[in-house]
């Protein structure tokens, strides 16, 4: 797969592979309504592909519920194909947001890409 990078008024998008465990996107911006409008498709079509999902949330400042809610639907998609979806290191007031919606356990934080591999790896051996 090609690197694909999309750039709306405020998000970002970069998919990338993310080694042999699955596929990384990358998001800068904020996920308000604009942001979440811009990540829609390339966000769903990578959770379409049922692979293990690593979203690199570092450089997202601000989630929305309509945010929340495209992460929630793309974690669903990429279980029903017995993959994972891991955050990797939301800022904290992103991590806040999805801890107090109770996600955290849905939504697994990984604070690094090591720590993403041995949740993904563990995910494949399941």
């Amino acid at each position: 797969m090609s690197n694909f990078t999309t750039q709306g008024m405020m998000m970002q998008i970069t998919i990338s592979e993310f080694g042999a465990v699955g596929t990384k996107i990358t998001l800068i911006g904020k996920l308000d309504i604009a942001g979440a409008e811009t990540v829609d498709l390339p966000l769903a079509t990578v959770a379409g592909t049922r692979r293990n999902v690593v979203i690199d949330m570092v450089g997202v400042d601000f989630i929305a519920s309509i945010g929340i809610r495209h992460l929630v639907m793309a974690a669903k998609a990429v279980a029903r194909g017995s993959s994972k979806l891991v955050l990797l290191d939301p800022s904290p007031l992103v991590t806040e947001v999805l801890v107090t919606a109770g996600l955290d356990d849905f939504l697994p934080i990984v604070r690094s890409e090591d720590e993403a591999r041995a949740v993904l790896a563990g995910a494949a051996n399941a």
